[in-house]
């Protein structure tokens, strides 16, 4: 990271943090989901690419696995712009890569304690969303700007939900209910937040949440929804990197990306 994080648009300076500490055992065996290949090209670095494609974007951090560290530094400082500033940083955005935790919480909060001081946005990105599109990024930047202390990407749900107890045991599992599917939303990343809500929400919640918005949540603050987009789907299975794969492709053929 440069001495001195860059001034972005708008006043406010924002970075995202990347939790990559995951091994994606879904994927089945081998590296790290965040260190898969797609199209030759890790997962992780993809995702550093879309947070660094907004130009409000000054810093991202890293959250490697906790032995991981030092390969993922020489991973990005590899895959830095040809001819660009010198390794920590990639054209505008700067990078910092720290190690994570055991759980997801534990490695965002990682990230957010390796922030400078001055930071008054922060992303939170899965490394698994590779393909997320510059304009999702940035309009999550924008409505925490305008006031929104945490704010989540989303797309209207296709398929009819059901709630059921669980079994254990493999058993047909019984329906309790069909909640209105025009009240649910699947949500995505990058979550944005106010930087200090954020870091109130890890300081005082310590109940096991799925995202950081569940966190702020509890804060009994509101969370606000922007429109998602379908690229920004979530590599968990096989099948999964064979859709973004076909994504890339397109991305090639009409735009030579």
């Amino acid at each position: 990271m440069s001495d001195e994080t860059r001034p972005v648009a708008g006043g406010a300076r924002t970075a995202a943090v990347i939790p990559a500490a995951g091994r994606g055992v879904r994927l089945g065996p081998g590296a790290p989901k965040a260190l898969r290949a797609l199209n030759g090209t890790p997962m992780l670095i993809h995702a550093v690419r879309a947070m660094a494609a907004s130009r409000s974007v000054s810093l991202v951090v890293v959250v490697a696995p906790p032995d991981g560290a030092a390969e993922v530094k020489m991973l990005l400082a590899d895959h830095a712009l040809p001819g660009g500033p010198p390794s920590g940083s990639w054209g505008r955005t700067d990078f910092l890569v720290v190690p994570g935790g055991e759980t997801r919480q534990q490695s965002v909060k990682l990230g957010l304690d390796a922030l400078p001081a001055g930071i008054d946005i922060v992303l939170v990105h899965d490394a698994a969303r590779p393909l997320v599109p510059v304009d999702t990024v940035d309009a999550v930047i924008e409505a925490v700007r305008d006031g929104a202390p945490a704010v989540v990407p989303a797309l209207p749900l296709t398929d009819t939900v059901k709630e059921v107890t669980p079994t254990a045991d493999g058993s047909p599992e019984p329906v309790v209910a069909t909640p209105p599917r025009a009240r649910l939303r699947a949500v995505q990343t990058p979550q944005g937040f106010e930087y200090a809500t954020l870091v109130r929400a890890h300081e005082t919640v310590t109940d096991d949440v799925t995202d950081c918005a569940g966190m702020v949540e509890k804060l009994g603050l509101q969370v606000v929804l922007v429109p998602g987009h379908e690229e920004a789907f979530k590599v968990t299975r096989p099948l999964d990197l064979v859709l973004a794969e076909a994504v890339l492709a397109r991305r090639r053929a009409n735009d030579g990306f």
